[in-house]
């Protein structure tokens, strides 16, 4: 991403245990010297390491199916039995199928329709 104050290189990182600052500070600095040490960027650049957060996108099946017994939401790129978006809990993934449930139905749908998906977190006080 570019800007008036140079390019924005934006990390994230994830790990099973969770992401600690310390680890952001100790990624930065690992790249930060590469960058500099390969000549990677020959102007202003600002980076930004970062943990995805509470609602961390879903790109992988693999990270979809880690989910499984979570709610989460998924956006299609298409209408799929009427809707563009569905949430509920996930069941699983079997092979190239998603297999969701909300309070009225379950649903299995193709990997190759989902444009974006996410955990969806309710907060409890």
């Amino acid at each position: 991403q570019s800007g008036q104050r140079g390019t924005l290189l934006r990390c994230f990182i994830d790990s099973e245990r969770g992401i600690t600052v310390d680890d952001c500070e100790r990624v930065s600095r690992q790249l930060s010297d590469l960058i500099e040490a390969e000549q990677l960027y020959n102007e202003a650049y600002t980076l930004e390491v970062s943990s995805p957060g509470v609602d961390r996108p879903l790109f992988t099946p693999e990270q979809i199916a880690r989910q499984c017994g979570e709610q989460i939401e998924v956006k299609l790129s298409d209408l799929f039995e009427g809707r563009r978006r569905i949430a509920g809990e996930l069941l699983g993934v079997e092979g190239e199928t998603v297999k969701l449930a909300d309070a009225d139905s379950e649903y299995e749908i193709p990997l190759r329709m989902i444009d974006k998906a996410k955990v969806v977190y309710e907060w409890t006080t």
